[in-house]
């Protein structure tokens, strides 16, 4: 989905109107301007606003718009006199030859407003033209970011990002509060998503509005997704920001104000939020169809595409949908319910802790690990069943997360005992149940140590009980004064049910921030108890066949088993370089049990009497002293399927 290039063009400023109007004038040309100069950039105005229009093209007339329509032949003839618009207004122009549209159309968004109230937080400003409340549907709306300059910003500053926008409501059961959550897509002058980057967070055009209602700290979701990022978890990017959304004809009010809500990327792939390899609609064959892909379970609650499970109905997974890639080919869909099913199958069978065959070589058990540390520390009401994303790369197992949807979290909620600071979440159940995954890995002891392992670590350093305290203080402190204005809008700390949720009731936002630190620090404590992930641990043992270290340069390599299948298996080789530089590696592959390697992508094979060798591409055989590569391998096998020997020699060294 393109954007059209920005062009630099040339504002014709006219100070008298601009100080009348109170739009503020842009030090650069609205990236919505195409071929069109605008005399006053987009912003908000009091009373009136005057504009004159311009372009570039030679002999050129202008034709505009103020109803949101692209301006065509029959539109009105911009007659050379500044325009006066006194309500809220998409202003669109074309420049027209001969009868014929010529150049690059340009919009100008110009929102009326009746408030200038001084903020410490960024400020985000949605109009949508008088629509009424947005319901499931796209609607078209004006977007304007203000960010702060010394801790101040107002209506009134000149915006950071103005554009086009389609806005529509989302989430379950947060859709039913007053204070909703809504999904934005940035546009440009052609309705293709437009890519701004905002507060700090790299360039993009899909981001969700999360409006903090249930949860009175109005951090829980922040919380979590900074502990989450600090762990190593895909998580998504976020800034706090003070809403106003004006649904009616008049001008922006403060009535319009809907309080704090934080500004989310969306969940994608794409180069800055979640990197794998794109899957195009060709893609039909290994190796490019095993990825990447973006899967979530959503119960009671997936929409299409969904993959269906086969097998008995009391284990059967329900509810999995399929986020990315949009459209999903049949073939693709085909592939990954195939490798779902066999991955879903190991887990109910006597190969489930298998070295070569197990979970242990379909999943990144660190990803899994962290989340369930996190679910189990939040007791996020809806975990492992709904907004519980995973994904798989191309050459990659299946990893945990990205995060997503932890308001009801830390004591908030009242359902399957979320509210208690001593049990289990992950022993939930609901009919039918979204997957039994997560049970079958806690009941293995290896997989136990590991979250023991890891939990006792984190809780000397991240988890720590005075890093928790330092870190809800300094998420709370920015929010001091915008969280005033957020209760006096929503006056709910007294509410006991907040919608169907149970809330405590403490009359003040810093005793809700309170009771929130004092519901997770004794949660902590009961997990450091010995019924959880207290006491002893063993280390783990080894899962994968890796050639022995050299003693200098050289390399090594590593492989393991990625999937199995009847007849088939699926491997990846990852290769480093010793102590200095390598150019050129060939691994070799000493199969005992007949295996035969059919395909190998990101090296070149050669097959001998005792084994395959590979060697290089041509694009990944130079690598830095411990620097990393990999490969992966097709193959088939019959009665038994044990790792091959591996070793690895380097072309030449330094």
């Amino acid at each position: 989905m393109g954007r059209h290039t920005i062009r630099t063009v040339t504002l014709v400023i006219l100070a008298m109107l601009l100080t009348t109007a109170g739009v503020p004038a842009a030090a650069a040309a609205d990236e919505l301007a195409g071929d069109i100069t605008f005399s006053v950039p987009s912003g908000t105005f009091q009373g009136s606003v005057s504009v004159t229009l311009g372009t570039a093209i030679a002999g050129a007339e202008i034709r505009y718009t103020t109803d949101g329509t692209r301006p065509a032949t029959a539109s009105a003839v911009y007659p050379g006199r500044p325009l006066t618009l006194t309500g809220t207004t998409q202003l669109r122009a074309q420049a027209f030859l001969n009868g014929a549209a010529t150049g690059a159309p340009g919009t100008a968004l110009y929102v009326a407003r009746a408030v200038d109230t001084q903020h410490d937080l960024p400020l985000l400003l949605i109009d949508n033209y008088g629509k009424g409340k947005p319901g499931r549907d796209y609607m078209d709306a004006a977007a304007m970011v203000f960010d702060t300059t010394a801790g101040r910003t107002s209506l009134s500053a000149a915006p950071a990002v103005a554009t086009r926008t389609g806005i529509h409501l989302r989430g379950q059961s947060s859709a039913m509060f007053e204070k909703a959550p809504y999904r934005l897509e940035f546009r440009d002058d052609a309705d293709d998503d437009a890519d701004h980057p905002v507060l700090g967070m790299p360039a993009d055009s899909d981001w969700v509005l999360r409006g903090p209602f249930s949860d009175k700290s109005l951090i829980r979701e922040a919380l979590v997704y900074d502990l989450g990022r600090e762990m190593g978890l895909a998580t998504p990017r976020y800034r706090f920001v003070e809403l106003y959304l004006n649904t009616d004809s008049t001008p922006v009010a403060a009535a319009d104000y809907q309080g704090v809500y934080m500004l989310v990327e969306t969940i994608k792939n794409s180069k800055d939020r979640l990197d794998l390899k794109q899957l195009e609609e060709e893609d039909t064959t290994l190796p490019k169809i095993a990825g990447g892909y973006i899967f979530k379970f959503e119960w009671l609650a997936a929409e299409e595409p969904t993959l269906t499970c086969t097998g008995a109905a009391a284990t059967c997974w329900n509810f999995l949908e399929v986020e990315d890639p949009s459209p999903l080919n049949t073939s693709q869909r085909a592939w990954l319910t195939q490798y779902l099913q066999q991955f879903h199958d190991m887990l109910h069978s006597p190969r489930l802790t298998d070295p070569q065959t197990g979970y242990r070589t379909w999943i990144d058990v660190g990803s899994w690990v962290d989340l369930i540390i996190l679910n189990e520390l939040s007791r996020e009401m809806d975990s492992y069943l709904r907004s519980t994303y995973f994904y798989k790369d191309r050459e990659g197992p299946i990893v945990a997360g990205p995060l997503w949807d932890y308001d009801l979290t830390f004591g908030v909620g009242g359902f399957f005992g979320n509210e208690q600071t001593a049990g289990w979440q992950y022993q939930q159940t609901r009919s039918p149940q979204a997957n039994d995954w997560f049970q079958i890995l806690l009941a293995d002891p290896a997989f136990q140590n590991d979250l023991k392992t890891r939990w006792q670590s984190l809780r000397r350093g991240l988890l720590a009980t005075t890093s928790l305290t330092s870190r809800v203080d300094a998420l709370a402190a920015p929010l001091t004064a915008a969280a005033q204005r957020n209760f006096q809008r929503w006056p709910n700390l007294g509410s006991r049910m907040v919608g169907p949720f149970i809330t405590d009731t403490t009359p003040s936002w810093a005793g809700q921030v309170q009771v929130m630190r004092t519901w997770m620090t004794q949660r902590a404590a009961w997990l450091d108890g010995s019924s959880a992930w207290g006491g002893a641990t063993t280390s783990p043992s080894p899962s994968a066949s890796a050639s022995t270290p050299p003693p200098g340069g050289g390399c090594t390599a590593t492989y393991t088993q990625v999937g199995q299948w009847t007849g088939g298996f699926q491997g990846e080789v990852r290769v480093t370089a010793g102590t200095r530089r390598i150019n050129g590696w060939t691994v070799t592959l000493s199969f005992a049990n007949g295996q035969r390697v059919s395909q190998v992508w990101n090296g070149t094979m050669s097959t001998g009497e005792t084994g395959v060798a590979v060697r290089n591409a041509a694009y990944n055989g130079g690598l830095d002293a411990g620097a990393t590569t990999t490969f992966g391998l097709l193959g088939s096998w019959s009665g038994s399927n044990t790792p091959p020997a591996v070793t690895c020699a380097a072309g030449s060294v330094g």
